[in-house]
């Protein structure tokens, strides 16, 4: 700054001193006005200098702002991943720990560091505190601490699915697939929407409510053979109404074989079997008596048993009652809950192709039962016409292509 002063000095030096006239005192007194401004600038440069070496004008610092989400209140969903995000900064730490158990939820930041979240679902009912650490562009670190508790349901309904999951079994072309609840479901359409069926060829489908507590989904006709069929069930942490919350997701996969279809006909007391479309086989039959007459309809095969105990008790005629019988039958594949078999029956030979004798059961031959046997398993289909007896209820077992399609999609929460 010594150069400005010497300036300033002989500029004064000669406007005092000058004798040239107007034009040239003009000339030293601009002089002068620029060495003062130089001079002055000089003073701020000097002024900035100093507050940035810490004197008292010293910058101040911008610190990074930690937001958490969700913030501390209101109950959440164990499904919604907790967020903290850095603002004009870094995340150098986030730690998120059930209070209850001290285990810490696992996380994962963004590339580029500004946020966190957590990848694993949270449990009901519990508290988790948060504790961020952030850092600004300077290296100084902002530290936020919060708690967040999720929903604690009044009950938890778990989902059983049918048939149950499995690796090593196909099924036939009319299998059902239903998902079942503990507990009663009030929010239908929650439930229903928490669910999702995908078939590869893609069929269209629907799902039907049996009841509060069961729905089942099928086609609009039969699958297709070499179906791949994929249900899942994100339930967990749906609300489904008076306070029930799913349970636990739960997901499986079925795989549909060639199509095994037998047509029972009361009329001659001859079954067709057909096998992919083709006729493949016949046999004589004989279906309920009059006074027991096998439901009419498509039935599903739902088990297969190669020996059961059979007892007439079980649909209301017990011992000392007539009728009454408990017997052991062999080659058993039940067609409805209500008794229906398709069985090897000895006894029934002579009726079989020329009268209706059964308790409702397709009675067979034993040769002709265990060829049966042999071909035909779950899933695979039954259709009993010219019986007598009323149609198979949708609700017993698989009755569920008793219905037109129209109805069975107003079955659906979502379609009625």
């Amino acid at each position: 700054m010594g150069v400005v002063e010497n300036v300033l000095g002989m500029a004064l030096i000669s406007w005092a001193s000058s004798r040239e006239g107007r034009t040239r005192r003009w000339a030293v007194l601009a002089l002068v006005v620029a060495a003062a401004v130089a001079l002055g600038l000089g003073l701020v440069l000097t002024a900035r200098s100093a507050a940035s070496a810490g004197g008292s004008g010293a910058i101040t610092t911008i610190r990074p702002v930690v937001h958490i989400t969700p913030s501390a209140g209101r109950a959440i969903n164990p499904r919604n991943p907790i967020m903290v995000e850095a603002v004009g900064g870094t995340m150098r730490s986030v730690v998120v720990t059930n209070t209850a158990t001290g285990t810490v939820v696992a996380g994962a930041l963004s590339p580029e560091r500004t946020t966190w979240r957590s990848t694993e679902v949270l449990g009901y009912g519990s508290t988790y505190r948060i504790s961020a650490t952030a850092l600004g562009a300077d290296g100084a670190s902002v530290q936020q601490t919060d708690t967040v508790r999720t929903v604690s349901p009044t009950t938890q309904a778990y989902p059983s699915l049918t048939p149950a999951p499995t690796t090593n079994r196909t099924f036939g072309v009319g299998q059902i697939i239903g998902v079942s609840f503990d507990h009663e479901i009030t929010d239908k359409a929650a439930a229903e929407k928490a669910l999702s069926v995908t078939s590869n060829p893609p069929q269209p489908g629907s799902w039907y409510w049996l009841d509060n507590h069961t729905m089942h989904y099928r086609t609009q006709s039969y699958w297709q053979p070499g179906t791949t069929i994929a249900l899942h069930a994100n339930l967990y942490g749906v609300d489904l109404g008076d306070g029930v919350y799913g349970q636990t997701d739960r997901t499986a996969t079925y795989t549909v074989h060639d199509s095994w279809i037998a047509k029972a006909d009361g009329a001659t007391e001859q079954m067709q079997i057909f096998h992919n479309d083709a006729l493949v086989n016949t046999m004589p039959i004989s279906l309920g008596s009059p006074g027991f007459p096998s439901h009419s309809g498509p039935h599903v095969i739902s088990d297969k048993q190669p020996s059961i105990i059979m007892d007439s008790c079980t649909f209301g005629i017990c011992k000392g009652q007539p009728g009454y019988y408990r017997e052991r039958v062999n080659l058993d594949e039940r067609i409805s809950n209500d008794g229906e078999f398709v069985h090897s029956a000895p006894w029934s030979v002579g009726q079989q192709g020329n009268s209706n004798a059964s308790h409702g059961c397709v009675n067979l031959s034993p040769a002709n039962a265990q060829w049966f046997y042999d071909h035909f398993g779950l899933g695979d289909v039954v259709e009993i016409t010219n019986s007598g007896g009323p149609p198979l209820p949708v609700w017993d077992t698989y009755g569920d292509w008793e219905l037109p399609w129209n109805q069975w999609n107003a079955g659906s929460a979502l379609h009625s």
